[in-house]
């Protein structure tokens, strides 16, 4: 039997309910907690209304997928929907963002309104006393609350979209997987008999689906066109909005073959709000790219605290980026991170994430940055 690490206090009569999700991952997780003796159930739940096109949405199969495996596993699954929550707490501060010119994660934000919220007081009601997801993260259950760690496997670790959750939130959570990698969380669902065993993963925002996401986010925010520049201000293209735009952005900007300029890609290098001009530069390690230090006006830490600054720490400005090492401090109400070594296309909206080893200590939005150079962001 797997490795579970659980919590001392969790009784083998408790009730879990885990969040089935209709993928792998949900479903392996269920399993190993019933194989372990647990009472469990599932919890299925719908975030978005498909009312622009099911075709972009997959909520249907994956209900479907969901219930063949609480069948399989032999569990049941409730379900609920929490789409009018979604579009309150996470959809809305999403649109927000990109108005702002900013390039948002909804993903943080729906663990921590969602999942972790709304999921979870909703599994209270159903009479769970724990409740469970498929997360690639660990909890280390030995002070008074929950610490968020990182998962065993580094390429999968979900601690990064964890760090808005407190952890009070985390508190009666269980992360089954947290000590196994994909590969082992796919042989042990195809020895199981699971059907989601080969299921490949989602990618991206349910709702967006597959569709060219310009065209999604047209529909709601209305972009205005204007200039693409170079950093010496000479016009070389339009763009149809900047929410459509981020730092560090090569594909879909329409420019090349500018006269008396090399072959080089171009990329967004800055986004000027006041003048709805998108600035570029050629070259992937462009200085303009290069940034020294963020600032966000607030971080949330998991513990209520956070260390006690300054601290040399890691972080990560995006899902899946090795951590770095930085030096953090207080100013203005906030936190501002002096990187050891310039990080490229550090972007405004984005989550800054801050660990402690292999302790998640919590994150906040990114809203200013320092390039190499020295110009603001």
């Amino acid at each position: 039997m797997h490795s579970l690490d659980l919590p001392a206090d969790l009784k083998s009569d408790d009730h879990i309910i885990v969040g089935m999700s209709g993928g792998v991952d949900s479903s392996v997780a269920a399993w190993l907690l019933k194989q372990a003796g647990f009472s469990v159930s599932g919890l299925f739940m719908k975030n978005w209304e498909e009312d622009d096109g099911t075709e972009y949405c997959t909520a249907v199969q994956d209900l479907a997928d969901a219930q063949t495996v609480c069948d399989t596993i032999g569990i049941e699954l409730y379900q609920a929907n929490f789409a009018a929550e979604y579009w309150d707490n996470v959809f809305s501060r999403f649109l927000d963002e990109y108005r702002a010119g900013r390039t948002p994660n909804p993903d943080v934000l729906c663990n921590r309104e969602i999942k972790f919220n709304v999921f979870a007081r909703y599994a209270e009601l159903l009479g769970a006393d724990w409740v469970a997801t498929g997360h690639y993260a660990r909890l280390d259950y030995e002070g008074e609350l929950p610490r968020l760690m990182k998962a065993r496997d580094t390429a999968k670790d979900q601690s990064y979209f964890l760090q808005a959750v407190t952890a009070k939130q985390f508190d009666h959570c269980l992360f089954p997987l947290g000590n196994l990698n994909k590969q082992q969380v796919r042989e042990i669902a195809k020895l199981a008999g699971l059907p989601t065993f080969a299921k490949k993963d989602s990618t991206g925002i349910c709702f967006i689906g597959e569709r060219r996401f310009a065209d999604f986010l047209e529909q709601y925010v209305s972009g205005a066109e204007g200039p693409i520049c170079t950093l010496e201000g000479e016009e070389i293209g339009r763009h149809q909005g900047l929410m459509f735009h981020t730092i560090g952005q090569r594909q879909g900007l329409g420019i090349g073959g500018i006269r008396a300029a090399d072959d080089a890609p171009w990329y967004v290098v800055r986004k000027d709000i006041p003048t709805n001009t998108l600035v570029v530069a050629q070259g992937n390690d462009h200085p303009a790219l290069m940034y020294a230090a963020l600032s966000c006006d607030r971080v949330e830490w998991i513990d209520g605290k956070g260390p006690e600054l300054p601290a040399r720490l890691s972080i990560k400005t995006r899902y899946r980026q090795p951590d770095q090492q930085a030096e953090v401090t207080t100013r203005d109400g906030g936190v501002f991170v002096c990187f050891e070594q310039p990080q490229r296309a550090v972007t405004p909206g984005q989550w800054a994430c801050f660990y402690d080893g292999e302790y998640c200590l919590g994150g906040g939005i990114i809203t200013g940055t320092v390039t190499a150079d020295g110009d603001l962001g």
